[in-house]
């Protein structure tokens, strides 16, 4: 597969062809029933990562009415994911789980990785930490998400 931005209409398909939901069905499916909004998550414990869940929720009135169904993407098991998304209260939304980061690897998405310390040297990651992250999802899980967490059984 070529770089991102390369690829051919075949290529994609057959690469949305292989990913599937915790629900059974798999992104063209999803694709073909309306326009998908493809969240990548990093972890549950990170701030952006909680942030963007919070504000696809917010938006999940908007999406809904222009037929953009949100699929996220995530590093976790689905019974971990679970708590995570049914605390923001998109409990139902379509997501991908990828323990192995195999998506995350694939060409067609073009994430590099990045050593975690390099990301300190970053302005933007800063800024973006500390206005909206680190005030309004705070740092590791929240002592009411960490109580829902414990009930449930991972």
């Amino acid at each position: 597969m070529g770089s991102a931005g390369t690829n051919s209409p075949d290529e994609v398909a057959q690469t949305f062809a292989g990913i599937h939901t915790e629900s059974g069905g798999n992104l063209p499916g999803l694709v073909e029933a309306s326009p998908v909004l493809l969240v990548f998550l990093r972890h549950f414990g990170c701030s952006f990562c909680r942030q963007a869940i919070s504000d696809v929720a917010d938006l999940k009135g908007v999406l809904d009415k222009r037929w953009v169904r949100p699929v996220f993407v995530h590093l976790g098991t689905p019974e971990r994911a679970k708590p995570f998304f049914d605390y923001s209260g998109i409990g139902d939304v379509e997501r991908v789980s990828d323990p192995e980061a195999a998506v995350y690897q694939l060409p067609l998405f073009a994430l590099p990785r990045m050593h975690p310390a390099l990301t300190l040297f970053q302005l933007l990651v800063w800024m973006g930490w500390l206005k909206g992250a680190l005030f309004k999802h705070g740092l590791g899980r929240s002592k009411k998400m960490a109580t829902r967490c414990r009930a449930s059984s991972f």
